[in-house]
């Protein structure tokens, strides 16, 4: 049996919600409009017009987005759960501009992100566990106590958290990686001492 429509006060409030949740988006992977528009074909106009709300969001739109962004169409919606079994992700904006996305919900155990990391100062940290990352698009650099890598996409690291560590883009642009770390991964010390060169 099909879900019930939405009443119309959810859907003006699903709509209205689309352009701040594609603004939040564009920043969080550092998309300039003029980026964007290049890689949907879709004007610099459109595309603002859109985030502000001032355009209504068709298909033809969202899909070209979506595609750009790497994400599902129900990001972009975030439609009401219907009881399929697909998992309805919640991307989360961080303040330094990244975008967190949870693959897994099983707290204790291994946990599984997607992540679009925007640029910032290395800072080291450490805690109990293991990282497992790997690179879909951009370049990761990661710093593991005083060494030093570059990652590109297709490529993984793995390696011990009770070590010193830190990773983000290598160069100016955002960098999106899958990110897996076991039990107490979550919980980071941060390191006083700089970060090596």
């Amino acid at each position: 049996m099909d879900a019930d429509p939405a009443p119309a006060d959810d859907v003006t409030e699903i709509i209205a919600a689309i352009g701040p949740r594609l603004r939040a988006l564009r920043l969080g992977r550092g998309l300039t409009l003029d980026a964007l528009a290049t890689a949907t074909n879709i004007s610099v106009s459109t595309l603002s017009r859109l985030e502000s709300g001032l355009r209504r969001p068709t298909l033809d739109l969202l899909i070209p987005l979506a595609r750009a962004h790497r994400v599902a169409l129900d990001h972009l919606i975030e439609a009401p759960v219907t009881g399929d079994p697909r998992l309805h992700l919640r991307p989360r904006q961080r303040d330094t501009g990244s975008v967190l996305v949870p693959l897994t919900q099983y707290p204790g155990r291994v946990q599984v992100f997607k992540q679009v990391l925007a640029p910032r100062e290395p800072k080291l940290v450490s805690h109990h566990g293991y990282e497992w990352l790997y690179v879909l698009a951009g370049e990761l650099r990661l710093l593991v106590g005083e060494r030093e890598y570059t990652l590109r996409p297709g490529e993984a690291a793995e390696f011990d958290t009770a070590e010193p560590h830190w990773f983000g883009p290598a160069g100016p642009e955002a960098v999106e990686i899958l990110h897996l770390f076991g039990p107490r991964g979550d919980h980071a010390v941060l390191r006083t001492g700089a970060a090596p060169a």
